[in-house]
C-alpha cells in the first residue's frame, strides 16, 4: 500500500473528502517525523515502533578511489515490529 491508496481507503471507510483524508495522512506522518526529529519514540502499541539509533563516526573507504574517508556520525530511524503485527502476518485470519 502506498500513500495514495491509504488516502483513498481512509476517504471511503470514513466517508470524508479527498482533501480531509490527505490532510489526516499528512498530519500523521508530519507528527511522526517531528517526534523522531526530537528523538522521541513513536509507537502504535502491538503494531510497530520507531526509534532513533545513533551511529558513531568512523573511517570508511571510497570504493571508486580506494582512499580512506571520514564518515560523520548520524542518527537513523529504526523500525521494530510489534507482537500483534507479527502474528497477523504469520498467521492471517482465514
Amino acid at each position: 500500500m502506498n500513500k495514495l491508496k491509504l488516502i483513498e481507503t481512509l476517504k471511503q471507510r470514513c466517508a470524508i473528502t479527498q482533501n480531509e483524508a490527505t490532510e489526516l495522512v499528512n498530519l500523521f506522518f508530519s507528527q511522526m517525523t517531528t517526534a523522531l526529529a526530537n528523538e522521541d519514540r513513536v509507537e502504535l502499541r502491538g503494531l510497530w515502533a520507531f526509534h532513533l539509533k545513533k551511529y558513531q563516526s568512523y573511517t570508511g573507504r571510497n570504493l571508486k578511489t580506494g582512499k580512506m574517508v571520514q564518515v560523520a556520525s548520524k542518527k537513523l530511524p529504526f523500525f521494530k515490529c510489534g507482537k500483534d503485527l507479527k502474528e497477523r502476518v504469520d498467521y492471517p485470519p482465514n
